[in-house]
């Protein structure tokens, strides 16, 4: 049985292997459309999500699966003090996959530790979301063709952002790339991201202030919100929240290839007539969220490609 905790616990082989798969159900997602008959995905996220939580549901339905699940810890037994541990245990009971979303660091690891079922992590805190890694990965590849060789630039929050950790955990396996971190120094890139992951793969990076001076010099870039709810000052937040604005005009100063990433919900920092930019590849990521969950609960379930006529080999 494997889970899914951290975007590393994919091989880059691995890795290739579920974006392809994601790739294939795009093309012909109703020949997937019994491939979970009887499986049960419960989701399990102890804070609010909207697009992550119901993309989980519907890649399980869209398998043919079905869900339970809740959408918030005052819905749960975490009000009666229940452990993640436990919560686990009996989840195994009732599901045959978790996917599992908690404001701390470290709670989906804990709950696999205990699960008799696989678990996905659905975001930990500041720390993992290895499913939007996926997405992003699969979004880039489609619009670059390729997942090396790459100048991306990651803009915003990027000391919370944990879909920036995962993300670059992930792109430093591939050769070539270069990363330019945009941010206020409030809002800077963690030194354990520089220290455990850049430095060791010797991969060039770059920690500048300005947006409208790095476009240009962009294949891709990331955009993030501030994130209110990681921040214990209101008075921070307000005076950082719209430090970063994506515009038209500042959009045009960059590649005419280059595609702009988000893993969304967005406040003010993309503006709405970016929309209208064929670079703009955030609502392609939201679809893709679709496919790519479908492809991991297939690949952890240890189910059957339709297609292929083979099983996805993760287990």
């Amino acid at each position: 049985m494997r889970h899914l905790i951290d975007s590393l616990d994919l091989s880059v082989a691995e890795t290739q292997e579920i974006l392809d798969l994601a790739d294939r159900i795009a093309a012909d997602s109703a020949a997937y459309a019994h491939c979970a008959d009887g499986k049960i995905l419960a989701t399990l996220f102890y804070e609010p999500s909207t697009r992550t939580r119901l993309s989980f549901e519907t890649a399980m339905l869209n398998l043919g699966g079905r869900t339970l699940g809740f959408a918030g810890a005052e819905q749960c037994s975490a009000t009666k003090g229940e452990t993640v541990a436990d919560t686990a245990r009996v989840v195994s009971c009732y599901a045959d996959i978790i996917a599992m979303r908690h404001p701390k660091e470290g709670a989906p690891l804990r709950a696999s530790m205990y699960s008799r079922i696989p678990v996905i992590n659905a975001g930990d805190g500041g720390h993992n979301h290895p499913t939007q890694t996926m997405i992003d990965l699969l979004t880039i590849r489609q619009r670059k063709g390729q997942l090396d060789h790459l100048k991306i630039g990651f803009c915003g929050d990027l000391k919370f952002g944990r879909t920036v950790h995962s993300l670059v955990n992930s792109l430093v396996r591939y050769p070539g790339n270069e990363f330019y971190f945009i941010s206020p120094e409030e809002l800077k890139v963690p030194e354990y991201l520089i220290e455990d992951t850049l430095k060791p793969a010797k991969a060039p990076y770059h920690e500048v202030s300005s947006l409208e001076e790095t476009l240009p010099e962009l294949d891709v870039l990331y955009m993030t919100r501030v994130q209110k709810e990681r921040f214990f000052n209101e008075e921070d937040y307000i005076r950082l929240k719209d430090i970063y604005i994506l515009d038209q005009e500042k959009l045009n100063l960059a590649k005419a290839d280059m595609p702009v990433l988000h893993p969304l919900p967005r406040v003010d920092e993309i503006a709405p007539e970016v929309d209208a930019d064929p670079r703009a590849a955030y609502f392609q990521q939201v679809l893709n969220g679709k496919f790519i969950r479908m492809a991991l609960i297939l690949s952890l379930l240890d189910l059957t490609d339709p297609v292929t006529g083979k099983k996805v080999f993760l287990c």
